[in-house]
């Protein structure tokens, strides 16, 4: 067994990190190629605040933790491997040098026995993310659009810029810069024909749906769908998002997946996605470690 770390999810992490993730997804239902790569894109740039470990044994990847300093930890271990799970944790409180949030599905019961043993506690109060999925069978018509409004993927780097712009606006957030998104459209396993935008009569994207599929196992992810504030309550993010379950499903895709929070605090984005037929199949618990000082 070794343990390789990385500043940051370098392309040869993420490489590593995808393998795995598509090996266990089947199982466990949580990180999502499309996710991964998601997220490595948002810590463009900040490397050092990312410290990355993986374990492999001979070709197999076997564990992955990922820090976000300076005490969240993400990490994905084969559940065929329990034991690696003090292994991730047991680096990560060492690298991150205190007590550690950890958010994980309820379909990963080895990783919360792992942090039951270290004395980690679920937290009952916390915002969780609630994973939906559905067939790509039966699915829905596109719903037509108001007049003037269409779907279509990014033609130029003017909507690439309106993409990201989208979504600053949808989510009130800088995290995405034009600069992140352009890398994002480079980075495996990004294909265009998933990540659709609607424009309006103006030409403006002012809603989107990112796909990301996973040919392996046949499985889409939404990660993010957004609808800029001047734009909702038209139907742009229900016909976006069915039209990429569309796409999928002309991929050869048998199921689509979504991580939507799952908590009363923000229920509508669940609720659209309950109306488009996909239902709950697990959810994230947040255990949070003792605090050595």
């Amino acid at each position: 067994m070794r343990r390789h770390e990385y500043v940051g999810p370098s392309p040869m992490a993420l490489r590593a990190m995808h393998s795995l993730a598509v090996r266990v997804f089947p199982t466990t239902g949580y990180r999502h190629i499309g996710d991964l790569t998601w997220n490595a894109c948002l810590a463009q740039g900040r490397a050092d605040e990312c410290p990355t470990a993986v374990w492999i044994q001979g070709d197999r990847v076997l564990a992955w933790g990922w820090l976000e300093l300076p005490d969240c930890l993400m990490l994905q271990v084969d559940p065929r491997h329990p034991e690696l799970g003090d292994e991730v944790l047991a680096w990560a409180e060492q690298t991150a040098g205190g007590a550690l949030t950890v958010d994980v599905a309820e379909t990963e019961p080895h990783l919360v026995d792992a942090l039951e043993r270290r004395g980690y506690t679920r937290t009952v109060d916390r915002p969780f993310m609630a994973c939906l999925d559905r067939p790509l069978t039966g699915l829905p018509d596109i719903p037509r659009l108001p007049d003037g409004y269409t779907i279509r993927a990014q033609q130029d780097h003017t909507d690439v810029v309106g993409r990201a712009a989208a979504h600053r606006a949808a989510f009130g957030s800088v995290r995405i810069t034009t600069e992140r998104h352009a890398l994002m459209r480079n980075a495996f396993p990004y294909r265009p024909e998933f990540d659709l935008i609607v424009a309006s009569p103006t030409g403006d994207v002012v809603a989107y749906c990112q796909g990301w599929y996973d040919h392996a196992n046949g499985i889409g992810a939404f990660e993010p769908v957004g609808t800029h504030p001047d734009h909702r309550r038209l139907g742009l993010a229900r016909a976006v998002c069915t039209t990429v379950l569309h796409a999928f499903d002309r991929a050869g895709g048998h199921r689509a997946v979504v991580y939507s929070r799952g908590d009363a605090d923000y229920p509508v984005p669940k609720r659209l996605y309950e109306s488009m037929g996909f239902t709950t199949y697990t959810r994230t618990h947040t255990y949070i470690g003792q605090s050595t000082g």
